[in-house]
């Protein structure tokens, strides 16, 4: 069995993601992990899809999903890791951000983090009108300076003009 990754991207429709989750189950592909989001009428969907079939045969399953034009699909093979092998090390925390929309904040913000050799697992950002506001997951590695990397966070945000929180994240049990 190999691991795939399917991307579709496009023009929103109701419909897109029964469509393909339908096309890959009658391939027997398992969906290991995913994420879906809308953005500005815009679709965007990840999936890693567990298959017998091949990137091609997947590939040529999906097609009828882009006949109109107004979706790509790409499907490609990705290297197998194990479950929670890609997961960083260390302690999770939440980063916020909202102010006045300006380019830079999440390039200025997440260079900010990765100085403090902190890792971004999950990002979203959403303009409204014109609040700007971000929203990542960060892992930090264990012993890193949290209260130095707040102090550089608030530096930076006031250079923007943003307001920046970051909180250790609460971790739910299954």
């Amino acid at each position: 069995m190999s691991l795939l990754a399917v991307t579709v991207l496009g023009h929103d429709r109701p419909g897109i993601v029964a469509d393909t989750t339908a096309a890959l189950a009658r391939l027997g592909g398992n969906l290991e992990d995913s994420t879906m989001t809308l953005l500005r009428g815009h679709f965007a969907m990840l999936l890693l899809v567990r298959s017998n079939a091949g990137a091609g045969e997947v590939r040529d399953a999906l097609a009828g999903l882009a006949a109109d034009g107004r979706l790509t699909v790409d499907v490609r093979e990705v290297p197998d890791l194990e479950i929670g092998a890609s997961a960083p090390a260390g302690v999770a925390y939440v980063l916020s951000v909202h102010g006045a929309d300006r380019p830079g904040i999440v390039s200025a913000l997440t260079g900010v983090v990765a100085g403090a050799r902190g890792n971004v697992t999950d990002l979203s950002t959403r303009l409204t009108g014109d609040l700007y506001v971000l929203l990542a997951e960060v892992t930090l590695p264990d012993g890193a300076d949290v209260d130095l990397l707040q102090a550089a966070l608030r530096t930076t945000a006031e250079e923007l003009g943003v307001d920046v929180s970051l909180r250790r994240q609460d971790t739910d049990e299954l």
